[in-house]
């Protein structure tokens, strides 16, 4: 395994992208950049040696090939497509710099062939190429909600994909709600499509458990999903069923990661994961924004599965959806009862990672399932000027960088109001060790906020609820480090180059929850229940749910139905 490096990912804008204004480019190249970067410090390949070069497809060029096998050229293309010009890869035509020779052998006996077209000078250390064509196409103008989509143009002898096409739709770059860190989690998911988690590419994997090189000793894994008892289709792959167990605490040896029902091919078989037992998961479907969207054990373990990569899987992020809830959590059958993670009704609450104050809301994934999302404006506990709306003033409430929401009904003792609903709540906390916390309302000291319990408050009125096992345990949850909701993209620092080739091969550099509460011996739906009619006094005064979800496709170029990042 010594000779596996950081997989070199080199990106490519084509001829035949329109010329983008300095602002656009700016954006596109950090936020490229950066995501090129990270997904290379997650992957290791064998490198390839020399300079990558792309095959031209002979069913393209060749119009006749020798069959018989006793001719001297058998299986040689003895005769070329009189209108052949290029290859392309979802729309962009490829360089011939990019691209192998292809000769045609006009006699069946004669060695000598007459050359089609030159071998290119291939590109240099390359291991992926990536053209970023960014441009209002047919797709992207029928189609509003779309952001960007993507597919694989072409495989090695091994199944692993060489090169890919990602269409970034221009308007993407110009949406007012556009942020630096969302689009970066939007390049990754599309290139983890393009490397391999695409359901195109799941009968090229390769089973490598038993090899002592990456490519080496491997096996076709044969078909790796299947239905289970319910009818859900998952993906059955070592690793992803050890990650799997891990993840919910389960010692099933068939749990299989489930994949997306609702976007399904005609067979049946989508590129994401289930959004109802893997919600927040960079493969999921529906992308929200990117604080709450995580690089998760599960898919990194897919990616491993393929065959191609070794994968530092110690990178990967807290899911914590679901964490630990066994291996029947996100059934349709439990997931419309409240509980640590679902809930019913419309009421407000926490997302699920106590950022954001949340609306309980169902989407196009979620079988009719209800979560808390994000709400449209200032749901950020974490960002101070939400201060300024002071819907809830005399709950206490205190934002900053430090706050975290939490389900509460305390208002002070001299509101004219003799009740608050139940509902998300910021207040500052700070840890004291693994899942122990304190937390402080205005005006108040720091108060012990006992994991699963419930506290009152000095002063106030009611309860304050707080949650078990998501404050104080994970840690790489924290808020974004800018606060801003549309970013200065001049100051953002790249990790590393993006190295931007033209067709001289030089380098440019321009190129997305309640909780239980069972110690206070009082459940939250119970609560939510005694507090309904309560709750309708501030329900109608506040706001949409979040509109920064994204859905997403796939398809490799020569069954052109590609990835899809769309807003909801």
């Amino acid at each position: 395994m010594d000779d596996l490096q950081p997989i070199r990912i080199k990106t490519w804008i084509p001829s035949e992208s329109p010329a983008l204004s300095d602002w656009e480019r700016e954006r596109l190249v950090n936020a490229v950049g950066e995501a090129v970067s990270d997904v290379s410090s997650l992957l290791s390949v064998k490198r390839v040696g020399d300079r990558l070069l792309l095959k031209r497809d002979e069913n393209k060029y060749c119009k006749f090939i020798w069959r018989n096998s006793s001719n001297f050229n058998h299986m040689k293309c003895g005769r070329a497509h009189e209108n052949y010009r290029f290859e392309s890869c979802l729309g962009v035509i490829i360089p011939d710099e990019h691209l192998d020779g292809c000769f045609v052998y006009p006699h069946p006996e004669h060695p000598v062939p007459t050359m089609l077209r030159p071998q290119g000078p291939g590109v240099a250390d390359t291991d992926f190429l990536l053209y970023v064509f960014t441009h209002s196409t047919d797709k992207c103008r029928l189609e509003s909600s779309v952001l960007a989509y993507a597919a694989h143009c072409q495989t090695d002898s091994d199944g692993r994909p060489l090169a890919g096409t990602m269409v970034i739709c221009r308007e993407t770059l110009r949406k007012e709600r556009y942020t630096y860190q969302h689009f970066v989690k939007t390049v990754i998911h599309e290139l983890f499509h393009v490397l391999g988690f695409s359901k195109e590419l799941l009968s090229q994997w390769k089973d490598c458990t038993v090899s002592s090189q990456i490519g080496a000793d491997c096996w076709s894994y044969g078909q790796v999903t299947s239905r289970d008892e319910t009818g859900q289709v998952r993906l059955y792959s070592p690793t992803v069923i050890r990650a799997m167990q891990k993840h919910f605490n389960s010692t099933r040896t068939d749990l299989g990661a489930p994949l997306e029902n609702k976007d399904a091919a005609s067979e049946g078989i989508s590129s994401h994961w289930e959004a109802r037992v893997l919600q927040g998961s960079i493969m999921a479907a529906s992308l929200v924004e990117a604080s709450l969207v995580r690089i998760d054990s599960i898919t990194l373990a897919a990616l491993q599965d393929t065959g191609w990569y070794s994968v530092n899987l110690s990178r990967a992020q807290s899911l914590v959806w679901g964490e630990g809830e066994g291996s029947d959590f996100g059934s349709i059958s439990a997931c419309h009862n409240s509980s640590a993670f679902f809930c019913t009704g419309s009421g407000l609450g926490c997302h699920f990672l106590h950022l954001h104050k949340g609306e309980c809301v169902t989407d196009q994934y979620l079988d009719g399932c209800h979560i808390f999302k994000p709400l449209a404006n200032a749901s950020e506990c974490w960002i101070e000027d939400n201060a300024k709306g002071g819907i809830n003033k005399g709950c206490g409430e205190i934002f900053g960088s430090d706050s975290r929401c939490f389900i509460s009904n305390i208002t002070r003792l001299n509101n004219a109001t003799s009740y608050a609903p139940v509902s998300g709540h910021c207040y500052r906390h700070r840890c004291a060790g693994i899942n122990k916390y304190q937390i402080q309302v205005k005006d108040s000291d720091w108060m012990d906020c006992p994991a699963g319990s419930s506290i009152e408050v000095p002063g106030y009125q009611g309860l304050i609820f707080c949650p078990k096992n998501r404050l104080c345990k994970y840690s790489d949850l924290a808020p974004p480090i800018s606060t801003q909701k549309t970013e200065n993209f001049s100051d953002t620092t790249v990790q590393s180059d993006l190295g931007m080739m033209k067709k001289d091969d030089a380098l440019q550099s321009s190129f997305t929850s309640p909780f239980s509460v069972s110690e206070a011996k009082i459940s939250l739906a119970a609560v939510l229940s005694l507090m309904a009619v309560c709750s309708l006094l501030s329900a109608a005064v506040l706001l949409y749910r979040k509109s920064l979800s994204v859905r997403v496709h796939a398809a490799s170029c020569r069954t052109p139905l590609p990835h899809i990042l769309c807003r909801n």
